[in-house]
């Protein structure tokens, strides 16, 4: 069984970026080893069997897997691991400190193991995808994009990870998300710059279907790609500002798809505008614009206007 970890090449692991950063808290942490010593039922763990070399993904169970492999270490973020949010019989214990009564029952705990098998279709993972959502109720639920790139594990997700890593667009977005976010918005980017005509409610299942469908890319889907970086770094060149909305600290996810799907046609197309800066700006002043940005972003009329007035911003 293997445990993938964001963003680190694990060459026995068909895909990077799979899993999310460790988002537990301590007192998480704390209380989940308090209910193991304690004989509470747990959650089960969820596991994705890797069809291609029969190796079993850790989809969800990570925080719980290394909580106990940092507690067994007796180290978590470069200090001693000792249980702080607990009951008072277990304050301050560390693993070595429990007692050989308590380290058995630690050692003698289990967790139940749900493995999820798909022939890869997109059928299929639209199938597991819907019931795993319904029984991801944790204390820190994966997002859809975390179970999104289990189900599609493969080079896609490793395209996927590498427009991520893109210098222009980590500028641009800004600081990694723990949760996956900022690579689930490349996903959005790509998927609708080559299929928007596709585009139907709801989003994440138009975002699984493609995800899935390409999960061995093809030279469109590099192509585009490429596109996107390409975009990245002119827009780049504006200042991360370019696609925020007049005085917002915070990235608008539709209006940041819209624009570099939008810069994206015009590349394709050769005629993009020496005036880029001006026309994106524009589109603040577009009541259009701002309306398919901010309400109902998944609608798919909204998503089509935003596109297209997007898209005629970029042209020369």
């Amino acid at each position: 069984m293997l445990v993938p970890t964001y963003g680190k090449e694990v060459s026995r692991i068909d895909t990077d970026g799979f899993q999310r950063g460790f988002v537990w808290t301590k007192a998480q942490m704390d209380r989940f080893i308090e209910s193991l010593l304690l004989g509470f039922p747990i959650l089960g763990i969820f596991l994705v069997k890797q069809t291609s070399h029969n190796r079993l993904l850790v989809l969800d169970g990570q925080q719980r897997l290394l909580t106990l492999q940092k507690f067994y270490e007796g180290v978590h973020a470069k200090r001693e691991f000792a249980l702080r949010n607990v009951s008072e019989q277990f304050m301050g214990h560390t693993y070595k400190t429990l007692g050989e009564a308590l380290q058995f029952r630690l050692d003698d705990s289990y967790l139940n193991a749900t493995i999820v098998a798909t022939d890869g279709s997109p059928e299929m993972n639209e199938a597991i995808y819907q019931v795993f959502e319904r029984l991801n109720s944790g204390g820190t639920q994966l997002t859809a994009h975390e179970i999104r790139v289990a189900l599609s594990a493969g080079p896609i997700i490793g395209l996927l990870e590498r427009m991520n890593s893109n210098p222009g667009w980590r500028e641009l977005y800004g600081k990694r998300s723990a949760r996956l976010h900022d690579q689930e918005l490349t996903l959005r980017i790509i998927a609708l710059f080559m299929q928007a005509d596709d585009y139907a409610r709801p989003l994440k299942s138009f975002l699984n279907k493609f995800a899935s469908a390409f999960r061995q890319p093809d030279a469109t889907v590099l192509e585009a790609s490429e596109t996107f970086e390409t975009a990245a770094e002119e827009l780049r060149a504006l200042g991360p500002s370019i696609l925020r909305s007049h005085g917002a600290s915070q990235i608008n996810a539709a209006r940041k798809e819209a624009i570099f799907v939008g810069v994206m046609r015009a590349i394709a197309a050769g005629n993009l505008t020496n005036d880029l800066e001006a026309s994106i700006r524009a589109l603040g002043s577009d009541p259009e614009f701002v309306t398919a940005t901010t309400r109902s972003t998944a609608d798919r009329d909204f998503v089509m206007l935003r596109l297209d007035r997007a898209a005629t911003a970029p042209k020369a």
